[in-house]
């Protein structure tokens, strides 16, 4: 496996070149035609949830166990990167960005108001606003936001932190298939797997940010005397995409860090908050039993496609979140392997397992118990109002309990960083992407992909196509299932060969 990369600058631009023309031409056609766009996403995406949903099922339950045997069976020791270097952030930072790139403006978005959906519309075997319709609730959403995802970023960050830190080839997805297609990574083929990556990331960026600006609006509308119209979304996103292009010409330790450390510290202390003025002792009893349920049905869950009662659930909901997170994987696996240098390989499955997932566990304990709390315990008709505006489910919780306008003021700074810290990471990724895989790439492709970014999620959100491309990033998952576990085979065939042969040439 070569040590240096056969890097030029034709195919640093080819790769930009393309990608840009590729993104641009779906934000025109969702400008354009959004309607016709619209059903005809949806359509494609419908077919492929139906026909082969399983299979994102099964794919996730493979990678989740091959990041076990990472971690557990005899590569665990390996070093992604020289044997004797040292991880490049403490462990407060890599949490930190971790949890910030991983899961983001999704977790507060959904943490009050998937639980209180699941409440309010379970699968038919199941009485909706029920005790056990409350249990079932925060059970899948532990399951859907919990190690699932982690193992899926896993696979792909561990792949490429692998093959750029270890083998010393570029930071690209493609370098990833070097044991298995040799020189043609560098070829069409390459360029094919690597301009998929920044399309999905693109689409899936683009629709986070629409989502985390409407929730932004719709903060600022129930604590400020302000319409929550399409004027007050687009400053929102403007300022903020002032913000992250400051953050990203900042640099990677000045920037992301920073940022992500504080937004953790902001997210725990908003948890604290919440868990003190909220009903604790009810809060703290569902994450015992949800953890306890959680453990208990893991392996069933994981398989559990429901094909007799409630497979339409499953289609809407596990099978739709288990194909978003395989169309993220690009973006958050090539994030987390630029910050991960240096750790053992067990230390890298083990941290990005289990500290994310947890911080997540009591984040839906926290909110979702508090909620429910409102529906089964006092008596407060609200699973129908999240339902019917996602966006200001957690503001109209709040309302609740005593402090609202801290709690709301809180989660408005929460949602701000947050949104600068994705589209930071976003930006720093894309620009990685479409430069050969550069660490260091030009603040103008930053700059670039940065304002792309923000338009298109302004101008989909205006004329309705942003659900739309969302799906295209989905859709994307498809393909991305196939390589990523071609990838897993790749990593595999790699690490036996340094194992059988380097080291003993070594030891010799």
């Amino acid at each position: 496996m070569p040590a240096s990369t056969k890097t030029t600058s034709a195919r640093r631009q080819f790769v930009f070149v393309v990608s840009l023309a590729i993104v641009l031409l779906f934000v025109l056609i969702g400008i354009l035609v959004p309607t016709e766009l619209d059903a005809l996403t949806g359509r494609l995406h419908e077919i492929v949830i139906r026909e082969v949903g399983w299979g994102y099922l099964l794919a996730a339950f493979v990678f989740l166990i091959f990041s076990l045997y990472m971690a557990l069976g005899p590569y665990g020791r390996l070093r992604l990167g020289n044997d004797n270097e040292k991880p490049q952030y403490s462990y407060f930072g890599w949490f930190s960005m971790l949890f910030a790139a991983g899961m983001g403006i999704g977790l507060i978005f959904w943490g009050v108001a998937e639980p209180l959906s699941h409440y309010l519309q379970p699968p038919e075997y199941i009485t909706p606003r029920s005790g056990e319709a409350a249990g079932f609730a925060v059970a899948y959403s532990f399951f859907h936001w919990g190690i699932h995802p982690w193992a899926i970023y896993i696979v792909m960050s561990l792949s490429i932190a692998y093959f750029s830190f270890r083998r010393g080839m570029p930071p690209l997805i493609s370098s990833c298939f070097y044991p298995l297609i040799g020189d043609r990574i560098y070829g069409p083929l390459g360029y094919a797997i690597d301009i998929l990556a920044v399309f999905a990331t693109v689409f899936g960026i683009a629709t986070s940010l629409g989502l985390g600006a409407m929730q932004i609006t719709g903060g600022l509308a129930a604590v400020f005397p302000i319409a929550a119209g399409a004027t007050t979304t687009l400053t929102v996103i403007a300022v903020v995409t002032v913000l992250y292009m400051i953050s990203s010409m900042v640099g990677l330790d000045k920037g992301i860090q920073v940022l992500s450390r504080g937004n953790v510290m902001v997210a725990v202390l908003l948890m604290a908050a919440m868990l003190v003025l909220g009903p604790t002792a009810y809060i703290l009893n569902v994450f015992t039993t949800t953890i306890g349920e959680y453990l208990a049905t893991l392996i069933k869950r994981s398989l559990d496609v429901n094909p007799f009662k409630g497979h339409e659930w499953t289609q809407s909901w596990t099978l739709f979140y288990w194909a978003w997170w395989i169309s993220w994987s690009p973006f958050v696996g090539l994030f987390v392997a630029s910050i991960s240098r240096g750790r053992t390989i067990r230390e890298f499955v083990f941290g990005a397992l289990a500290v994310p997932a947890l911080l997540t566990f009591f984040w839906f304990a926290v909110f979702g118990g508090a909620s429910l709390h409102l529906e089964l315990e006092r008596g407060v008709a609200i699973a129908e109002r999240a339902v019917a505006d996602v966006s200001t489910a957690l503001f109209d919780v709040y309302a609740y309990y005593p402090g609202t306008a801290l709690l709301s003021a809180i989660t408005l700074v929460l949602l701000g960083v947050f949104f600068v810290t994705s589209a930071d990471s976003a930006t720093y990724v894309l620009a990685m992407m479409t430069s050969q895989g550069n660490l260091t790439p030009p603040i103008w492709k930053r700059i670039t992909w940065g304002l792309l970014q923000s338009s298109t999620a302004a101008v989909l959100l205006l004329t309705g196509g942003l659900e739309a491309l969302q799906r295209m990033a989905i859709l994307a998952a498809l393909p991305f299932t196939v390589v990523m576990l071609l990838m897993t085979r790749s990593l595999l065939r790699a690490m036996r060969y340094e194992r059988l042969y380097e080291r003993d040439a070594k030891r010799r």
